[in-house]
């Protein structure tokens, strides 16, 4: 039997999905989309009602013929379904548990061994279904809410997420729109999945640009923002990374977005991190489109994928679902418009809408520290128009936009609801995630960015000091129950990758806590902050300049730097345990100003050196930090004091240095010298 779409007989007769959906409702013809099926005489009877053709003599008749024949089919569709949800899922209901229909309250966050509690079954019970999503915890480590809502299902009961309460908006930041204020906006659309199933090159497809080529390996490294016009109208993409590392990143990607593509590789299926962004996706209660990608690769298996998201709660529409599945090949542009197509539509459903005559507020995407151009950052504006000279204010950081660019480089001079720009002004770079709020003057936003300061000192006081070294001791003896970390790195997204995977490190003894982050090198501020809130100080790519270390060493800071970021926590979580004995120290022997360049016949860079402090060795390893970040970790290739070799060259002193394999030195530029020694465990 012949049958058409909603949306393509909306099309036909030129009435919105929506509007079509409203007339017909009375006729109870069960349709719960705009994608639901139905056949060529209910299409033809839509028609006749909707045109006013004379069928009253046959209507009535030609209805309950029409709903005997769909309730059939409907119940036969839910018989067949239910068999291959309790053939496929099994999930087998434990004695203890609440049972069906029981829901119970979680915060953004909750330990396993507190779920565990509230389900009435054992933690074990709890980490073996974990370790089915590929999520690996001890019953004493905390797992994200949307993770626990997947958990709390198995067991037959739902869950309300609470969010954690915010601190009200003693400012007024923000307000209701009334109704007659809101005009339509272009949807929001973040492309979510597993690593390396292609949600880059469906992005490429979609603007045709060439975003994987610029990507180290191909793996996106931060959140990037593109606006593409399809059939006349706007649509806002968001790209978040896939590496399961970055998985707070992808969290975030979800609770700024209107609908999620989720691209799910056909020759490999559904995997961990397809779950995770299932889940994120649901908690941010988000319209899921499917795109199977790879449908040209050998091995692509389109059932068993669909059969794969059944078992994950996303039952394809043409298996008697509401998830929408479109087969698409990124590589050789198959597909695409059919994707667009449903995007547009689902977008159509949602009525999304916003005031854009009012202060902007907007949502920090990505943000990172520009040699040139100083803190810059992509803002997502939400409400409002925001325009280049608005004094604004986003967390700590505040100042007034310099200039805006948009997705394509282009300078703008305003951006109105689902628009993304990136912005230059600030006085520090913001947090992602981070509210943006365009306030009345310089003075107002000063006020709000200081009082936010005055209150995370506040919340950081503490009295022991604490290091590494000491660490399981002064756990032992009661007096550490939090640990505090502050983290400077070169980029956001490692801020985020090291942040989430420190704070899985929590035991029962000690809980371990990120008090503060930021782009860029170790400050004496940095340093300050630690003392006063009894924290260690972690680097990543990052290095303290020379006040910095003078101040750690008269605070007793403990600083540790790394260029690695599984290196980080291998450390901390043997000093939780008390096994950190390092076998390998690092021993800074001095620090030197690059003060001119000079090219080489050969191609090769010298650097002109000032030995500010301490020494340079011949045989030492060489940091070359710009801005206090490390651009260059390796060996010296030459050492000479005018025309002679040079084994080593002391405070206050000039040389001619060459490193190994390198050659972008620039005046102004810092090298840090210094060995690997080993140690004796005593």
């Amino acid at each position: 039997m012949t049958k058409i779409r909603v949306y393509e007989l909306a099309k036909e007769l030129n009435f919105s999905s929506k509007e079509l959906m409203e007339k017909i409702e009375d006729l109870e013809l069960n349709i719960n989309s705009h994608m639901s099926s139905i056949t060529a005489e209910e299409a033809e009877m839509i028609k006749e009602l909707l045109t006013d053709s004379p069928v009253e003599e046959v209507v009535d008749e030609d209805i309950e013929i029409i709903e005997e024949d769909y309730t059939e089919k409907v119940k036969n569709t839910s018989k067949k379904n239910k068999k291959r949800k309790e053939k496929n899922i099994n999930i087998k209901q434990d004695e203890n548990t609440k049972g069906d229909g029981f829901i119970i309250d979680i915060e953004n966050n909750i330990v396993v061994r507190d779920l565990a509690e509230k389900i009435g079954v054992n933690s074990s019970q709890i980490i073996s279904k974990l370790i089915g999503l590929g999520v690996m915890a001890t019953q004493n480590e905390t797992i994200e809410a949307d993770v626990a809502a997947i958990i709390a299902e198995e067991f037959g009961i739902k869950v309300n997420i609470i969010d954690s309460e915010e601190p009200e908006d003693e400012f007024m930041l923000d307000y209701e729109d009334k109704p007659e204020d809101l005009q339509s906006r272009p949807p929001v659309i973040t492309v979510m999945g597993h690593v390396d199933h292609g949600k880059t090159s469906l992005l490429d497809a979609i603007r045709d640009t060439s975003v994987t080529a610029r990507e180290a390996g191909g793996i996106t490294q931060h959140i990037g923002a593109s606006t593409v016009n399809i059939n006349g109208k706007k649509v806002v993409f968001l790209d978040t990374p896939g590496h399961e590392a970055f998985t707070a990143m992808r969290a975030r990607g979800a609770q700024v977005t209107d609908i999620a593509i989720l691209v799910v590789a056909a020759d490999d299926g559904v995997m961990p991190q397809t779950i995770e962004a299932i889940a994120h996706a649901k908690a941010a209660k988000v319209p899921i489109i499917v795109a199977i990608n790879k449908i040209d690769k050998e091995g692509a298996n389109l059932d068993r994928i669909k059969q794969e998201l059944v078992e994950n709660g996303l039952v394809p529409e043409d298996w008697g679902g509401d998830t929408i599945t479109v087969p698409v090949s990124a590589k050789n542009r198959i597909g695409i418009d059919d994707i667009l197509e449903m995007v547009l539509l689902v977008a159509e459903m949602q009525e999304l809408k916003a005031n854009p005559n009012r202060k902007a507020i907007g949502t920090i995407i990505e943000a990172q520290l520009d040699k040139g151009k100083g803190p810059v950052a992509t803002v997502l504006v939400q409400k409002g128009t925001l325009k280049t000279g608005d004094m604004v204010v986003t967390g700590t950081a505040s100042g007034r936009i310099r200039a805006m660019f948009d997705d394509k480089g282009k300078k703008v001079k305003k951006a109105t609801p689902s628009i993304p720009v990136m912005i230059l002004g600030l006085s520090e770079v913001p947090n992602s995630g981070d509210l943006l709020n365009v306030v009345e003057d310089e003075k107002m936003a000063r006020h709000i960015a200081d009082t936010r300061k005055d209150l995370i000192r506040e919340q950081m006081r503490s009295t022991y000091k604490v290091s590494l070294d000491n660490l399981f001791e002064r756990i032992k003896e009661g007096e550490i129950k939090d640990l505090n970390i502050i983290i400077k790195a070169d980029g956001r997204g490692s801020i985020e990758a090291l942040a989430h995977s420190l704070e899985k490190l929590d035991t029962e003894e000690v809980r371990v806590s990120i008090i503060h982050s930021g782009v860029g090198g170790i400050s004496e501020n940095d340093i300050m902050l630690a003392s006063a809130s009894n924290a260690i100080v972690i680097g990543f790519n990052v290095r303290p300049n020379l006040n910095a270390i003078d101040v750690a060493k008269k605070e007793e800071v403990d600083i540790r730097t790394y260029r690695v970021i599984y290196e980080a926590i291998e450390d901390l979580q043997a000093a939780v345990k008390g096994m950190h004995a390092p076998k390998i120290v690092e021993e800074v022997l001095g620090r030197a100003e690059i003060r001119a360049t000079f090219r080489l016949p050969n191609g090769n860079s010298i650097a002109g050196i000032y030995v500010l402090n301490g020494k340079i060795t011949r045989n030492s390893k060489i940091r070359l930090l710009r801005n206090d970040v490390v651009v260059f970790d390796g060996g010296i290739s030459s050492l000479k004091r005018f025309k002679d070799d040079a084994r080593e060259v002391a405070s206050g002193y000039e040389a001619g240095l060459g490193l190994e394999n390198y050659n972008d030195v620039k005046e102004g530029d810092l090298l840090e010298a210094y060995i690997l020694k080993e140690v004796e465990n005593k």
